[in-house]
């Protein structure tokens, strides 16, 4: 059944039992873990935590369990569900529809009633048919839908038990769907104002109050800040190369790219040396003015979105971070490629992140996070100027070969899926063939050399009017289908798979015959 009312059908029922917690590993399911976690410890509630990585992860899990599970609940994603009447047919409605057809047209047989007992000739291939093609049509693309961490939020404020923190972890949710291109802008801009009120309403204080602060307090406050990843932690110089909305734009993969960024500092008034040292070490008149001064100058660069509607949360008066820092932090903790023997640890270590007496794991996901950006646009940079992106007729293809300086980053589903989002947006402003603007991507990466296994990621075209939505799950499965690839569809997100190495050719083969 589908779950309407959060409170009575879902929190009150499993209130009075020992609960069994499936997290992915995301940022938003992380976000929504930690809110149901304060709720279960507010109410005192038993439960047992499962970090799972895929389908198969989870299996195993449930049938660990499955002698004590009584009922299973999923948080869907997924948007635009069928309504009921579009897949059942009512049997009384129709029969009090031809009654009422007869008795209208005085005893003659009526023409919408011959065309229903004709309907009803045909059988039940056609509704199955009809059956077949609506939930085609439902299934054929994936989507991302609310935050989860937004809907469990909702959760704790309607029964009154929405804390600071628990806002926060809301916040983090909707960015790291924003900072993932998950959602669209509309989408996320629309969220961020239902979280603003929220924020008002948690964080108002009068002037009295403001100077009667703990050192060590929570402040959660809305701004419009620079779209750049990670500059307050980082310098200002290498959060411009390394943040894929400006490196795109800016051509930074090559030499007249440099030439422009140069030009652009300088047309903000920044001098080389305070650009290049730390953020915090900046002199503080020109930060001041910094965030209009950069917004002005990146509006003659054609950047007209340079500054984003976003939040920021300070602890005490000395840490501050800014929501798609801690989503970036997290994301990197959580694809860590330090060892990680249990197959828990990075888990652990990205959900003790999001509390405020961790701040030193949260540094040190910060650090995680610039080297994966940093790796990230160094390989963008390679693959456009090797000419790596190859068009294969309906979709593009990159493939990323093994030696290849910072490989083992982009193992993981979540890293190579940005690499390859942030790789399509750059390729958009690196060609001149308008065709190839507006296809899709289709990347591989190197899995395991002793497997012979790749991953393989599809990623829907780049363009203004772009919903998000991913046709390439249902395309895998059928270019894999008809050629007996052998594959393994093992991620949550269904654009991810697994791939022997020997079958690449096939498959991809396949793919280009159903996509044309």
């Amino acid at each position: 059944m589908f779950v309407s009312d959060f409170r009575k059908e879902f929190y009150e029922v499993v209130q009075s039992q020992r609960v069994l917690l499936f997290v992915a590993s995301d940022v938003d399911a992380l976000c929504a873990c930690k809110i149901l976690q304060a709720l279960f410890q507010c109410d005192h509630v038993q439960y047992t935590l499962v970090p799972v990585s895929g389908w198969q992860e989870l299996e195993t899990a449930f049938l660990e369990h499955k002698e004590q599970i009584k009922l299973l609940i999923k948080q869907d994603d997924d948007l635009e569900v069928p309504a009921y009447d579009d897949i059942f047919r009512d049997d009384e409605e129709e029969e009090a529809e031809e009654h009422s057809g007869s008795e209208s047209d005085n005893g003659s047989e009526p023409s919408e009633k011959r065309t229903r007992l004709e309907e009803v000739g045909l059988g039940l291939p056609t509704v199955l048919r009809d059956l077949r093609d609506i939930l085609f049509d439902y299934e054929q693309y994936e989507y991302h839908g609310t935050s989860s961490a937004m809907v469990m939020f909702d959760l704790a404020w309607m029964m009154s038990k929405d804390l600071n923190d628990m806002l926060w972890w809301a916040i983090v949710g909707l960015t790291g769907q924003w900072v993932q291109d998950k959602i669209t802008q509309m989408k996320y801009v629309t969220d961020v104002g239902i979280l603003q009120r929220h924020v008002s309403r948690h964080n108002h204080r009068n002037e009295d109050e403001e100077h009667a602060l703990s050192v060590d307090c929570t402040r959660i406050s809305f701004e419009y800040d620079l779209r750049l990843a990670l500059y307050q932690h980082w310098s200002l110089h290498d959060s411009l190369c390394n943040t894929c909305y400006t490196a795109a734009r800016f051509k930074l993969w090559s030499v007249h790219g440099q030439k422009r960024l140069q030009e652009f500092l300088a047309d903000v008034g920044l001098p080389l040396k305070q650009v290049k040292q730390k953020f915090q070490s900046m002199d503080i008149s020109l930060k001041e003015n910094l965030r209009e001064m950069i917004e002005e100058s990146a509006n003659k660069f054609g950047m007209k979105d340079m500054r984003v509607q976003t939040f920021s949360i300070h602890f005490g008066f000395k840490h501050k971070f800014l929501a798609s820092d801690v989503a970036f932090a997290t994301m990197s903790l959580m694809e860590s490629p330090e060892k990680d023997d249990s197959g828990t640890d990075n888990f652990i270590q990205a959900l003790d992140s999001l509390s405020r007496s961790n701040l030193d794991k949260l540094y040190h996901g910060l650090e995680l996070a610039k080297k994966q950006l940093r790796a990230t646009q160094q390989t963008i940079a390679s693959c456009l100027c090797t000419n790596l992106v190859i068009s294969q007729g309906p979709f593009l293809y990159c493939s990323l070969m093994e030696g290849t300086p910072d490989i083992v980053l982009f193992s993981k589903p979540a890293s190579l899926s940005l690499l390859s989002r942030h790789l399509l947006k750059s390729f958009v402003f690196s060609t001149k063939n308008r065709r190839c603007k507006l296809l899709p991507l289709v990347m591989a990466a190197p899995l395991s050399v002793e497997q012979g296994t790749v991953t393989v990621v599809g990623i829907p075209p780049e363009t203004d009017s772009s919903d998000r939505k991913n046709f390439f799950g249902r395309a895998f499965e059928k270019a894999a289908e008809g050629t007996n690839s052998r594959t393994l569809h093992n991620h949550f997100d269904l654009s991810v798979i697994e791939l022997k190495a020997e079958d690449r050719s096939k498959f991809l083969d396949a793919l280009v015959s159903l996509l044309s």
